[in-house]
């Protein structure tokens, strides 16, 4: 597994311009997913539609700075993967904040949601640190 990530932050590092891309569409996911459950699954989740709200502006907001970054960035890349990645880390320490502050009225499917997501991110943060690393 770790040779595997190896070659991969090796190629990304090569094409940092290639992971911005890929944080953008992730982020775009993100905030799909988040409308969709926004407007029609709330009771399903059981997660605050406040809550649901705030992800989804923070899930907003990443998919145009990293999108702003695919397009515009010409130099400098570490310095905007590793700010990035650390909005990405603060995600998810906040997704986290609120899986336990909202426990108790979270469903199953709201419960797994948040963990796999929460996860994804996880190893896309990893990525990104090594492959600013590698720049």
């Amino acid at each position: 597994m770790d040779r595997i990530i190896n070659k991969l932050t090796d190629q990304l590092a090569q094409k940092p311009k290639t992971l911005f891309l890929i944080d953008s569409l992730g982020a775009l996911l993100t905030a799909q997913f988040l409308f969709i459950i926004l407007q029609n699954f709330s009771p399903y989740i059981g997660m605050p539609k406040t809550v649901l709200n705030l992800l989804w502006w923070a899930a907003v907001c990443f998919f145009f700075y990293s999108a702003f970054c695919f397009l515009f960035l010409k130099e400098k890349w570490a310095f905007f993967i590793r700010l990035v990645s650390i909005a990405n880390a603060l995600y998810c320490l906040l997704t986290l904040a609120f899986l336990f502050m909202h426990y108790k009225e979270l469903t199953h499917l709201g419960l797994a949601y948040f963990i796999v997501e929460t996860a994804i991110i996880s190893v896309l943060v990893y990525i990104e640190l090594k492959v600013s690393a590698k720049i």
